[in-house]
């Protein structure tokens, strides 16, 4: 009997710790490089050093506006970081893992063709290697739209 407890508390311990190892895995599972819907960027996702997820552009099909110089990030409203590189540029902020919702949510996207910063959450509909973007306006997810990352391969 007293083997028996022994074995059935290790079984407990091992699945408890190869739970939290799994989940801890999958909040990182966003980490990597993405291309946009599009695939006219690639899009770097990462464990920025506030905690939070970021991401950031690291490749763009088209990197060179009409003149040939680099293109920049000519549509912000701010208008002293119009001449920021659009390589580079961070697109993602803050996101954060909800564990119940199985979901990255909290952060913004920002849209470098308009200016316009989006709320926003991320999330893996079955398929780790397409993951859904979802941008909204006024803090309501259904004024807006999903877009489908696929993970660079």
């Amino acid at each position: 009997m007293k083997n028996l407890s022994v074995l059935l508390l290790l079984f407990i311990a091992s699945s408890f710790l190869s739970f939290n190892i799994i989940s801890n895995s999958s909040e990182n599972e966003i980490v990597d490089l993405w291309w946009n819907q599009e695939k006219t960027s690639k899009i770097k996702i990462f464990l920025a050093q506030n905690g939070k997820y970021a991401g950031k552009i690291e490749w763009l099909k088209e990197p060179l506006d009409k003149d040939g110089k680099p293109k920049t990030d000519n549509n912000n409203p701010n208008e002293k970081l119009r001449n920021n590189p659009r390589l580079g540029l961070a697109i993602l902020k803050n996101f954060v893992f909800n564990k119940k919702k199985n979901k990255w949510e909290g952060g913004t996207i920002y849209d470098p063709n308009n200016g316009k910063t989006y709320d926003a959450y991320m999330y893996f509909d079955g398929n780790n290697d397409k993951l859904q973007l979802r941008g909204y306006v006024l803090g309501m997810p259904f004024l807006g739209r999903t877009s489908v990352w696929e993970r660079v391969k």
